[in-house]
């Protein structure tokens, strides 16, 4: 299935029906009373998250979406019926913005998540409604209300605990399927990833993460250049970011330490926020360097490149080092997410003995 981020549309709630003009006529009931219904209430617009949707492909093709409007009211005290709502499915992680201004107007962050994203209009009065002690004939009626209209940009970012970072055959497919039931295409070219993957890290019984794979970035991506910035957002969700570095790069002349400076500087024209997200550097294809090496050669790399936060040598393609490091990852997003949700309390009964 071809894979969409981002789709405009166009969403219309139904109209109320109109209130109805109506006198009850029966034989031998002369001034019978008025009996117009009621409209009935236009039909909603609803935004339902799906988790088995990935993408928004669906509404690349279909833009305009309409629910029914309301029945017009009837006479014999018959009122109109509901006009029939429709419901939109899309992926989790969909953000609904104003496609004029931009504003986010809902996020779908959760699987069954329902929200309303327009409302039909309400059915206008019949002259029943109207009926008073002082008008006992009136031929008033107003008309239905206009259901909303909005045009919608659909935005996806993927849900994902974890992002990769880093150029073109840098291994970061070869990663998340080391350590993921994942499985995307590798091949020995760059650009072999051309949307995001996401894989399923389970450390333990229920201890997991989730990592998204996105596609290699270069030198210029700002400009345009490779596939551009387009695919960055999808790690706007994430809590921590893995920079993954072909420390054996092929061709003698590339170098390294460049590359990855000219990751981060990318990283930070693109999205501030998300450069101050906390990185750690991942030193990959340590099995294409002689063990004697090894040791020089990461120090060296991480003197150049003047960081200061943690580091790992790992070889994705032998697994060599990724038990600890997807250990340290839970343990990261762990802390984090009781950071965020705060102090639990313990019922003192129930609690573990010192």
């Amino acid at each position: 299935m071809k894979f969409v981020d981002e789709a405009y549309i166009d969403i219309a709630a139904g109209d109320g029906g109109n209130g109805c003009v109506s006198f009850r006529h029966e034989k031998y009931k002369e001034f019978g009373g008025p009996d117009g219904g009621d409209g009935g209430r236009g039909g909603h617009v609803f935004a339902v998250a799906d988790p088995s949707l990935n993408t928004l492909v669906d509404y690349r093709y279909s833009r305009r979406h309409e629910a029914k409007r309301g029945q017009h009211g009837m006479g014999s005290d018959m009122f109109g019926a509901m006009g029939d709502d429709i419901t939109l499915k899309m992926p989790v992680g969909t953000l609904i913005c104003d496609a004029e201004t931009g504003e986010v107007l809902y996020e779908l962050l959760q699987p069954g998540e329902k929200l309303m994203i327009a409302k039909g209009g309400e059915g206008g009065y019949g002259n029943l409604r109207f009926k008073s002690a002082i008008n006992r004939a009136p031929r008033q009626k107003t008309p239905g209300h206009p259901g909303e209209r909005k045009s919608l940009k659909l935005e996806l970012k993927v849900l994902a605990d974890v992002g990769l970072l880093g150029m073109p055959n840098a291994g970061k497919s070869t990663f998340i399927a080391a350590v993921s039931n994942a499985r995307p295409k590798i091949a020995d070219y760059p650009f072999t990833t051309l949307h995001p993957n996401l894989g399923v890290v389970r450390v333990g019984p229920e201890q997991s993460f989730v990592v998204a794979d996105v596609p290699g970035l270069i030198e210029g991506a700002s400009e345009g250049a490779g596939l551009g910035h387009q695919f960055l957002r999808h790690l706007q969700r994430t809590r921590l970011l893995l920079h993954i570095v072909d420390i054996a790069p092929f061709d003698e002349g590339v170098d390294p330490v460049a590359q990855a400076k000219a990751i981060a500087a990318e990283l930070k024209k693109y999205d501030p926020e998300l450069y101050a997200k906390p990185r750690w550097l991942v030193l990959n294809k340590l099995d294409m360097v002689p063990a004697e090496e090894r040791e020089t050669r990461v120090k060296d790399f991480v003197k150049r490149m003047r960081y200061k936060g943690p580091v790992f040598e790992i070889s994705a393609l032998t697994r060599e080092g990724c038990e600890s490091l997807i250990r340290d990852i839970y343990k990261h997003i762990h802390d984090r997410h009781v950071e965020e949700q705060g102090a639990v309390e313990v019922d003192p009964r129930f609690a573990e003995p010192r």
